[in-house]
């Protein structure tokens, strides 16, 4: 069970239990799920004889794949291959927001004194830039649950600002925004509290309580961390105290690589950057102490790949020289060699052909920006249905690679290990809810049908009649009042199901009974998905992946 639930966390259909904006007590919640495991397991290829895989390390399939047909391999870097650790990364990109909102958007310095829980959100959400509002919302994109700032809204209220509209919302920019990555956590939070603070005092933010302009300057300040290298700095001074080590990571890829796929690495952050954090992950090197030698893992390396363009819009190809991170020309992926001074005519008019050193041909070729059909190229595939691509984020890695390429993907959700956990140990429960739920159906039943009867009965004499209606009237209420009591006791148990999961937003991929938005579009684009990208350690590299049986409702 989660830990005990401050009082000002709690949902409440109470309105107006807002919680103050300089932030709450933390909360046990999805970012309190374990480290990747840090005592080395064998994996298959180690393996005499392999035996059932534990729920926290399988891969679990939405769309059928057979890795015999998959040439390339391909990875996103951040919460992908590198798994932050999710209280320190985002307490620091929280306070490196802030401070870019007071310095450089005009926010006030009170905004120091406000306080971060990192548990409060959860992947999945949807933010109304328009209302203020953050909302979770099912595949059938209706709200259950909405908070404006830190005021749970009532069902009155959520229902008469998305339910019943004439024309239900997509839910999509430019109004909204999803939180569908862990990197929109914390300025989530920060929105809910901007607001709070206009709500209270509207002078004291620049746009008063205009929260859309304050959501864009929350995401610009947001940008502007990521541009000026303050939250790189940080994590490369310490990257142990923001990124979890995975002992099980260049083992899978090494038994990856020598099953004979390409391997390639395509991330949106700088090559700076990803040295570092791949330095640290592959060979443990921090500080100045960097090696090259996590190139021989892979056969192309893209950074900067700016995805999810990179899917869709063609940008000049650069090489970058991994020794000082210098940028070259290129044509496609072939290096274009430049004049020098070696070839310029010298006072005795000989001159010289300067050469690219192409470095040692079994580390990655690195390159930053580009089209996938440079990456194409590289990986000498023909089809996008021979790319496995593995990512954190359902927009910016899954969804654009897969409608427009084709390419096959794996969404790695670090939450479902905690999900698959509570999952387990409130099976029981789960049981007893389907019973309590099939209940109130047959007592809703029974009382239609008997207040049926005594409103369309067969005539009959007057004391007769009066007695039979008593008697009628007497059963319903007595049915009434133990369906009422059952449906308390299951609305109970639902509730304390989800705050399980998570005390404020309930379960990842259940809104109610509903898959959530988040889970129907994992279900939609993500042909497999699990809790570590190491997990594939786990399994044969040409193991058939074999999707579940689509049931409809009556094969159930």
């Amino acid at each position: 069970m989660s830990s005990p639930i401050p009082i000002n966390m709690r949902p409440s259909s109470e309105a107006g239990t807002a919680s103050p904006p300089m932030g709450h007590s933390p909360s046990q919640g999805y970012l309190d799920v374990p480290a990747p495991a840090s005592r080395r397991e064998p994996l298959w290829c180690e393996l005499e004889r392999a035996g059932p895989i534990e729920p926290k390390r399988q891969i679990f399939c939405n769309r059928s794949l057979s890795m015999k047909q998959i040439k390339a391999i391909g990875w996103d870097m951040d919460y992908t291959i590198a798994q932050y650790k999710p209280k320190s990364f985002e307490e620091l990109a929280y306070r490196e927001t802030v401070d870019k909102l007071v310095r450089a958007f005009g926010y006030p310095k009170s905004l120091y004194e406000l306080q971060f829980d990192y548990s409060f959100m959860t992947r999945g959400l949807v933010v109304d830039k328009r209302r203020g509002n953050v909302i979770k919302v099912d595949r059938h994109k209706y709200v259950k649950v909405a908070y404006h700032g830190f005021r749970l809204l009532t069902r009155e209220e959520r229902n008469e600002a998305y339910n019943r509209v004439a024309v239900r919302d997509e839910f999509d920019e430019p109004d909204y925004s999803m939180v569908d990555t862990l990197f929109s956590l914390a300025e989530s939070y920060l929105f809910c509290q901007l607001v709070e603070l206009a709500d209270k005092d509207p002078s004291c933010i620049p746009h008063g309580r205009a929260y859309a302009p304050i959501w864009r300057d929350v995401r610009y300040a947001v940008d502007l961390c990521h541009r000026d290298g303050s939250l790189k700095r940080e994590v490369a001074a310490n990257p142990s105290k923001y990124i979890h080590d995975d002992p099980h990571l260049v083992p899978m890829l090494r038994m990856l690589k020598r099953s004979g796929r390409k391997l390639f690495l395509a991330t949106n952050s700088l090559w700076d950057y990803t040295h570092v954090v791949m330095n640290y992950l592959c060979s443990g090197l921090t500080g100045r102490r960097k090696s090259e030698e996590w190139l021989r893992l892979f056969d192309v390396v893209i950074v900067g790949a700016a995805k999810p363009g990179f899917f869709s819009e063609r940008r000049p190809l650069f090489a970058v020289d991994p020794s000082d991170g210098s940028l070259r020309n290129t044509d496609g992926g072939a290096p274009i060699i430049p004049i020098g001074l070696d070839d310029l005519p010298a006072d005795n008019g000989g001159s010289t052909a300067s050469q690219v050193d192409l470095g040692d041909e079994d580390k990655a070729l690195v390159f930053q920006g580009g089209h996938y059909i440079d990456l194409h190229r590289m990986l000498g595939v023909s089809s996008g249905t021979e790319v496995l691509y593995i990512g954190d984020h359902i927009y910016g890695d899954i969804l654009r690679s897969k409608k427009s390429l084709g390419w096959r993907t794996m969404l790695v959700v670090p939450e479902l290990e905690m999900e698959l956990e509570c999952e387990a140990q409130f099976a029981d429960a789960q049981d007893e809810m389907r019973a309590l739920r099939q209940q109130r159906d047959d007592l809703a039943d029974e009382v239609e049908r008997l207040e049926w009867a005594l409103a369309n009965g067969p005539p009959a004499p007057p004391a007769e009649l009066e007695q039979r209606r008593a008697e009628g009237r007497a059963a319903v209420e007595a049915l009434r009042a133990r369906r009422q009591e059952v449906k308390e006791r299951h609305s109970s148990m639902l509730r304390a199901y989800h705050e399980a999961f998570h005390p404020v937003w309930g379960r990842l991929l259940k809104t109610g009974y509903q898959n959530s938005r988040y889970a129907h579009q994992m279900d939609r684009f993500a042909c497999l998905y699990t809790a570590q990208t190491s997990n594939l350690g786990w399994y044969a590299p040409d193991r058939a992946y074999r999707g579940r049986i689509d049931l409809m409702a009556h094969e159930l």
